[in-house]
């Protein structure tokens, strides 16, 4: 597998918040290697509710050197406490010092986007069929790969991604929601 160059700002390895992980999150975060990333999405929570979970998450990662970036507005990042933000290339804002910000982009026209923008990152999804989006199309590896290559951001894998998965795509940057939260084998 291409190796990750990690740095301060950008981990190689990312787990996103769901609903359907909420249960298993403090587990994966124990188990994903020092300075990872972690983002916090939550959108089925209340405002309050969100907030306190956030809290709560966000203390057991930084306990094991996990970068915490969150899906909502760069206020609410700043306002959170967060290390940056996640989120369509509209909603990351412009630059700012000190805070992350990471895009999601699922075709050439996003990344375009996301470039424009000067996204510190991007996620480009989905790779792989997804259980967030059930019967949903995906990338495939080689339009990820084209895609992926076709811009100077550090892009990261997302959708469908799991341990075994994103050592036969051989990208560096990686994330998932339910393939870091089951077993290390599970496919």
């Amino acid at each position: 597998m291409t190796q990750c160059q990690p740095s301060a700002d950008l981990p190689c390895l990312w787990l996103l918040s769901d609903a359907r992980n909420d249960a298993q999150l403090e587990d994966a975060l124990d188990r994903l290697p020092p300075g990872s990333g972690f983002v916090y999405r939550h959108y089925n929570l209340a405002p309050t509710e969100r907030a306190a979970r956030f809290i709560n998450l966000a203390e057991h990662a930084r306990e094991r050197g996990h970068r915490i970036v969150l899906s909502g507005t760069s206020a609410q990042a700043e306002e959170y406490g967060a290390d940056g933000i996640y989120g369509a290339t509209d909603r990351i804002g412009p630059p700012r010092p000190g805070l992350l910000r990471l895009a999601t982009a699922h075709d050439a026209g996003e990344l375009a986007a996301a470039e424009r923008a000067r996204a510190d990152g991007v996620f480009l999804s989905p790779v792989f069929p997804t259980r967030s989006h059930p019967g949903g199309a995906s990338l495939g590896r080689e339009t990820f790969l084209a895609l992926a290559r076709s811009t100077t951001l550090p892009v990261i894998a997302l959708g469908g991604m799991t341990v075994h998965r994103a050592a036969a795509l051989d990208w560096p940057r990686w994330a998932a929601i339910d393939g870091l939260t089951r077993l290390p084998n599970s496919a």
